[in-house]
């Protein structure tokens, strides 16, 4: 039976631009997918043909090959006359310089082959303090991971049995390669799994996969002055490769939590610190403190106004890999006198009389309401 026209089996026209193909393919792929019609031959036949002919016209030089030579560009006959392949004896080469070597070239397959094996990276996050982040810290982390076997050391061989020997149907690449026209195809070895390698004596412990389920517990050190969200990486503490493969990476994300106190700015610190009016107003001196644990001294002056900030320089937060700290700042913020006992208020009044006399303790409200007064004025005219 002959096989339909891909463009035709799309739905599209043989102009159809790469966008109209990957439309197309979505609508037919979702109209014919198995979990959409279970126990349906026919749409699983239709389902295998739409994917076989949007593999081929999504890629740009299978596509050209196709519309040249149809269906014989991806059979054994060849799509150039003359049988076998239409692009010479070097196709091989042209096609791996084109699209990239699979599994590391000819009879190579070990850096793929290693990849693929290697254990999977993981993820896990802790949560310190302030003061933890400012100093440096360790903390340790609870890890559910795969881990090597100690019954078979990794290999997955049944101890004091022969260990994993090469593939015999891929020779140790992992996949295996089919001529089909003037295309390369490339797919994992059905022998090995892409391993590379076969056991024949298996190890009863992990069941020949070389790692075994475990929680372990890790010691991570978290330097001085991390930021918040810094993502530490611990090499080949991930999960354990498959055989003896490498094993993944862990990282570990830092979260620092909210402090009471101080809000932190890179690499300096903020603290908000509240003034009693009479404070504000007649100066003096206060103690703050510092993410240290320490305290630093800060005089007010007289006058001070909420809003005011005070810089004291090396007070602040650590700098990731060096001694050097950032500054502090003090923002000052005057609070208003709230629950007066009955000699507060005479006080308080007395003062406002003065105030209200003329004097200049008050320039900036002052000055507010002379502009509001030539305001009125100006309207009035």
């Amino acid at each position: 039976m002959a096989k339909r026209d891909f463009y035709e089996i799309l739905g599209v026209s043989r102009e159809a631009t790469e966008d109209d193909l990957k439309k197309a393919y979505r609508k037919q792929a979702m109209a014919y997918h198995p979990d959409r019609n279970q126990s349906d031959a026919e749409a699983e036949g239709k389902f295998k043909e739409v994917n076989e002919a949007y593999d081929v016209l999504k890629d740009a030089e299978k596509r050209a090959a196709y519309d040249r030579f149809g269906h014989a560009a991806f059979e054994g006959g060849g799509g150039g006359g003359g049988g076998g392949n239409p692009f010479g004896a070097g196709f091989e080469d042209i096609f791996e310089e084109m699209f990239g070597r699979f599994g590391g070239g000819r009879g190579g397959g070990g850096g793929r082959r290693q990849a693929a094996g290697r254990g999977a990276d993981l993820r896990t996050a802790v949560e310190i303090s302030l003061e933890e982040a400012f100093a440096g810290t360790k903390t340790t982390v609870r890890v559910p991971s795969s881990v090597s076997c100690e019954a078979c050391s990794g290999t997955g061989a049944e101890a004091g049995s022969a260990a994993a020997q090469t593939c015999p149907t891929c020779q140790g690449a992992g996949k295996v390669r089919a001529q089909q026209g003037f295309f390369l195809i490339e797919r994992t070895c059905p022998t090995c799994s892409g391993q590379g390698r076969i056991i024949k004596n298996p190890c009863k412990v992990c069941q020949g996969a070389g790692r075994v389920q475990r929680d372990r517990n890790l010691s991570v050190s978290i330097p001085a002055g991390v930021e918040d969200g810094t993502r530490i990486r611990l090499s080949g503490e991930g999960e354990a490769g498959l055989r003896g493969s490498p094993a993944g990476d862990l990282y570990v994300d830092v979260a620092i939590r909210q402090h009471p106190l101080f809000q932190r700015d890179g690499a300096n610190i903020f603290v908000r610190v509240p003034l009693r009016m009479t404070q504000a107003t007649l100066g003096g001196a206060v103690e703050v403190p510092v993410v240290d644990g320490g305290r630093a001294r800060v005089t007010i002056p007289a006058g001070t106004q909420a809003g005011d900030q005070f810089r004291l320089r090396s007070k602040g937060f650590s700098v990731l890999r060096s001694a050097a700290r950032g500054d502090m700042y003090v923002q000052v913020s005057v609070e208003t006198p709230q629950n007066l006992s009955k000699r507060q208020r005479e006080l308080l009044e007395e003062f406002e009389a003065e105030a209200a006399k003329g004097g200049r303790s008050s320039p900036e409200s002052e000055g507010f309401f002379a502009k509001v007064k030539e305001f009125w004025d100006g309207l009035a005219r």
